[in-house]
């Protein structure tokens, strides 16, 4: 089997690793992945990005089944479009990636549906916005409509920061779009959880959950990231909180998909909080997030390219998927300045044998070298029979990684 995988991430590069453990698999190519999928066997990197040429290469190429990791070109249709040319793709319409590809839609999505979520109000003039501040409750969020690699929302405390932040995302662009409408929102007080899914349509499969901690710095201060560590399962996802997420945002998301006719077959991403007040969905993200794969996926004992195929066939009600006992702790290395500006270009140093797993992501080789190139560098995931099992694994390999500039948290899983 000839399989393609679209993306350049931590994500990518565990959805990479977890496809080569089926023998079935001749060859693997990533596009344009990274310096850790480079150094995968039967994987290799094509430096292609735009959909017409992807395109081309899978059929050039005989490519059996492509993947798509990342979020921007399913919102660009690229499911349509290669469904249009009889090509198996594993990934959601242009219609429904669009429950991640607009804030306001998947919003109004819930609202419809009678999926429970934070009350909220969408805008499209930054006076309109300013003015409805007057009136708010403090803390309010206020989140970019569009895609912001997971930095497009912000926790307000008064009306001062939430008036600058407006004037950030709608006035100075700072997300270069996708912030010109906004939605402000309710803030709710509580505990967050992820739970990637998978769906042919027909049903949703959630896998195992997983808490991801955002802010860039220890104690959840700071600006938001793309995600400073992982660790699964979520000790706060207990059977009560797993039976209401169900009835309240999984079954009537299904049914949502249904009625509106989605054409949905791939992974859906549930952010919740978790509240005195019961199961509350934040988003929805149409992809696998980064970096909860790189914590869940190695979880996960049922073969991980048999159950994509599951799903493109539309035969999930007959899968068994079944997971690992254990825990997992994944942390990020990132550059010194992230989310801020940065700079690249330094060795990544091993100076001892690692005794979890190392996914690259913002990095390339060069010569044998691996050298920096983005703000999230790297993570590693650790594993144990326990949560602080799997924690300290992974703080041990930590320091047996070294680049200039290097910053991780120091409170991932406590």
């Amino acid at each position: 089997m000839r399989v393609l995988v679209i993306g350049s991430g931590g994500r990518e590069h565990a959805i990479v690793s977890k496809i080569l453990e089926n023998s079935t698999v001749d060859i693997l190519y990533c596009a344009p992945g990274n310096g850790g999928t480079s150094r995968e066997e039967k994987c290799e990197n094509i430096n292609i990005r735009k959909i017409p040429e992807l395109l081309e290469f899978v059929i050039k190429n005989k490519i059996d089944v492509t993947v798509v990791g990342s979020e921007e070109l399913l919102v660009e249709g690229i499911v349509d479009k290669f469904k249009e040319k009889g090509l198996k793709i594993f990934g959601p319409s242009e219609k429904a990636a669009k429950l991640e590809g607009s804030k306001a839609y998947s919003k109004d999505f819930m609202k419809k549906y009678g999926i429970k979520t934070a009350a909220y109000e969408v805008f499209e003039s930054a006076c309109e916005a300013t003015e409805y501040l007057k009136s708010c409750d403090y803390p309010i969020v206020i989140k970019a409509d569009g895609l912001a690699a997971g930095k497009g929302v912000v926790i307000c405390d008064d009306f001062k920061s939430a008036q600058n932040s407006i004037n950030d995302f709608m006035v100075v662009d700072i997300f270069k779009g996708s912030g010109k409408k906004i939605v402000i929102e309710e803030f709710l007080e509580g505990v967050e959880a992820s739970i990637l899914s998978i769906t042919d349509g027909k049903i949703i499969i959630p896998f195992i959950s997983s808490k991801d901690h955002k802010q860039i710095y220890d104690e959840n201060k700071g600006p938001n990231t793309g995600g400073m560590g992982v660790i699964a399962p979520n000790p706060y996802c207990n059977t009560e909180v797993l039976d209401e997420f169900k009835k309240h945002i999984l079954e009537p998301t299904l049914k949502g998909i249904q009625e509106e006719a989605m054409d949905y077959t791939g992974i859906i991403f549930f952010g919740i909080m978790i509240t005195k007040k019961g199961v509350y969905l934040i988003e929805y993200n149409v992809r696998l997030g980064d970096p909860e794969t790189q914590a869940v996926l190695p979880l996960m004992k049922s073969d991980f390219m048999e159950l994509v195929l599951s799903a493109i066939e539309g035969n999930l009600m007959n899968f068994n998927l079944e997971w690992s006992d254990g825990h997992s702790c994944c942390i990020i290395a990132a550059s010194k300045g992230y989310p801020g500006s940065y700079d690249t270009g330094f060795e990544i140093r091993e100076i001892g044998k690692l005794e979890g797993k190392l996914f690259v992501a913002g990095a390339k080789e060069e010569k044998d070298i691996l050298c920096t190139t983005g703000g999230r560098v790297l993570g590693i995931t650790g594993f144990g029979e326990t949560l602080e099992n799997a924690r300290q694994m992974a703080y041990a390999d930590m320091g047996k990684i070294e680049f200039d500039g290097m910053y991780y948290r120091k409170d991932i899983g406590k």
